[in-house]
């Protein structure tokens, strides 16, 4: 008998429970890169606690995870405020958020969310759908077409909310009326729906600046939504964030806004220590909330620029040196090429650079490390040069979330979706294990280590990666359209022809190969074009040199790269030998002057039979000319930057010319 009054007891408090907490709110949809995602709940009971409760997202149409969980959030710890409202979301939500998830974690829809009685670890990724627990839930989609079914019928839901039903989903939210059902209106995080309940008071950070150089000093503004009554606010908060420290900067950590006042603020210096410790990012951080008081934001981060970087003794790849930087090949790594031609040099060149014996495979979470050195931004150590774009980035904004806007990530130069490189799980390892920790290559058959081999993964703009995407080059991808670039195009030509031969099963071919063409990248003319027109520079000797350090293996692209056209183009068939490298050409023998220059410019250094040809920085040929000897060439092109490509005896040079 006590036991079933025990349990009569157990269900009523639960049903209490139950009835306690719903979801009251969702933002799935907003703009841009989705970072104003936020989830509500509401209380019956004002300041009531969370403890034991996880909200559960779970996927509702995806092929292959249909009705499965792909994120979980504690509420452990956290109470609902005076009006029984408590929201958690993006860090740009405002008012802030008590917990702050990702950008773009809230997925679109169909799908639904779950509050249940329980933990986060009781829902690991991939949990599948249960009712077991549940307290409330809500479907959800940006569609009238498509629902999350299944989700739905393991819940008992009946209605799917659709956030896009007055076509403003990115600036719509889901609320939950007092009878129960939702309504579609403008987003109201942290507030009753209907506009009813207590006005909080809340406090706003504002620093003076977004981004500051060390040496430089900036205030930081803290204001009250409503004049102080009572007795003078004080607002305590701090600056730590990663690698930046106290030692970092001086300044007061605790601001008063006096009573009849809205505002106070204090001034933080931040310091020169002389060091070069990279770029960092500070963090304004409230982490007492005083009572009776709200945080509109917190968490402000403010980017300190290192003013101590480096810079290393050659140009960038948008205003190239050439020269400067020498291989560091061992001797006689190549020594095997001599004579060969065709099948059999391609071969031998795979023989070296694919050598089960010497060969090392890094994980792909190692790749950023080696992005950081092998294409940092020569005039800023504190950078990466970004491929396509030709432009810098500060090395801090790798791309860790879903958002890549302002970030940088990892591009494939032979796409993985063309490479086939899904069989490199292995290598997908969530952390970094450095250069000295590695695994030997099976040979040219390890298809898997193209998804981690440095020497065709580029640092990139993450907007320009999803742009390229798995487009082939020339005939259907030419660099970023609003600001045209073309001096990446031999950099991806040479490293197309390396992946071709240090894997088997991969190729570059003519055309424009479709999508699903695995082992196919195209187009071969254009890239057999690029690289003679855009010449090998010491930004690329300089990283085939240091991937070397790593991969023990080089792109012989680079170290020669006349070798593409008798492995690929129109010497194939000849044979090879390293005396056709224009290596000692390049250093010591031709000059053009004057250089910029304005309707002529002369060639000297040759006193052999020679030819010039001039390309426009699109590839079109729009001059040519043989000569013998010192010559003065009179020529009327567009100002610009034009490459010339001057042969004689088999080998070639190009230099850039400036008209004006």
């Amino acid at each position: 008998m006590f036991n079933k009054l025990l349990l009569f007891f157990f269900c009523i408090v639960f049903s209490i429970t139950n009835a306690q907490v719903v979801i009251n709110e969702l933002d799935a949809d907003t703009p841009s890169t989705d970072n104003l995602e936020f989830i509500e709940l509401k209380s019956a009971t004002p300041n009531f606690s969370l403890d034991g409760y996880v909200l559960v997202f779970f996927n509702g149409s995806t092929t292959g995870l249909t009705s499965i969980s792909y994120y979980a959030l504690d509420l452990d710890g956290k109470t609902t405020d005076i009006n029984g409202i408590i929201h958690f979301g993006n860090s740009q939500v405002s008012p802030t958020p008590k917990i702050i998830f990702p950008s773009a974690t809230i997925q679109n829809g169909p799908d639904a969310i779950g509050l249940y009685l329980g933990n986060a670890s009781d829902f690991p990724l991939n949990t599948v759908a249960t009712a077991t627990g549940l307290i409330d839930a809500i479907a959800y989609s940006n569609s009238t077409t498509v629902q999350p079914t299944t989700l739905m019928s393991t819940f008992g839901i009946t209605i799917c909310t659709n956030e896009n039903q007055t076509n403003l989903a990115s600036t719509k939210s889901i609320q939950r009326k007092t009878d129960g059902t939702y309504e579609v209106k403008t987003p109201t995080p942290g507030l009753n729906n209907d506009g009813s309940g207590i006005v909080l008071t809340y406090i706003a950070i504002t620093p003076s600046v977004t981004s500051i150089s060390e040496g430089q000093s900036f205030t930081i503004t803290f204001t009250s939504s409503q004049v102080v009554t009572g007795s003078n606010l004080v607002v305590n908060f701090i600056l730590n964030n990663g690698s930046f420290t106290n030692a970092d900067f001086s300044g007061t950590l605790s601001v008063t806004i006096p009573v009849g006042a809205t505002t106070g603020s204090t001034t933080i210096q931040v310091l020169d220590d002389g060091v070069n410790d990279g770029d960092e990012e500070l963090s304004i951080f409230i982490g007492t909330i005083p009572a009776g008081y709200s945080l509109d934001n917190n968490n402000v981060i403010v980017r300190v620029t290192d003013v101590n970087f480096t810079v290393l003794p050659f140009g960038t790849p948008a205003n190239p040196s050439y020269g400067n930087v020498t291989s560091t090949a061992p001797l006689g790594y190549y020594s095997s090429l001599e004579g060969l031609s065709g099948a059999a040099l391609k071969q031998a060149l795979q023989d070296i650079i694919a050598n089960p014996s010497v060969v090392r495979v890094h994980n792909y979470d190692d790749v950023w490390d080696i992005l950081k050195t092998s294409d940092q931004n020569p005039e800023n150590s504190n950078q990466v040069w970004l491929i396509y774009t030709e432009t810098p980035r500060s090395k801090i904004d790798l791309q860790l979330g879903n958002s890549n806007v302002g970030k940088w990530n990892r591009e494939h130069i032979y796409c993985q979706s063309r490479g086939g490189f899904s069989t490199g799980t292995d290598y997908l390892t969530p952390f970094s294990d450095g250069i000295t920790i590695w695994t030997a290559t099976t040979g040219a058959n390890d298809i898997g280590a193209g998804v981690c081999d440095a020497h065709h993964i580029r640092a990139v703009d993450g907007q320009e990666n999803s742009s390229r995407n798995n487009r082939n080059y020339g005939v259907d991808y030419n660099g970023p359209i609003a600001t045209p670039t073309t001096t990446w195009k031999g950099d991806v030509a040479r490293a197309c022809f390396y992946m071709a031969v240090r894997y088997d099963g991969l190729n570059v071919v003519n055309g424009n190969p479709p999508e699903n063409s695995i082992g196919q990248i195209g187009d071969l003319a254009t890239l057999l074009t690029w690289n003679q027109t855009d010449p090998r520079d010491d930004f690329e000797m300089n990283r085939n040199n240091y991937i070397y350090t790593w991969q023990v293996n080089r792109n012989p692209f680079i170290d020669y790269p006349n070798l593409a056209d008798y492995v690929f183009g129109s010497n194939f068939g000849q044979p090879w030998f390293s005396t056709l490298s224009n290596t000692d050409f390049v250093l010591n023998k031709v000059t053009i002057y004057p250089n910029p220059t304005k309707d002529y410019f002369i060639v000297s250094g040759l006193d052999t039979a020679s030819k010039i040809e001039l390309f426009n920085t699109v590839g079109s040929k729009v001059f040519e000319s043989e000569f013998t000897g010192e010559q003065q060439f009179n020529i009327e092109v567009t100002a610009g930057i034009y490459l010339a490509k001057i042969t004689t005896d088999d080998k070639f040079v190009i230099r850039k010319i400036l008209m004006e």
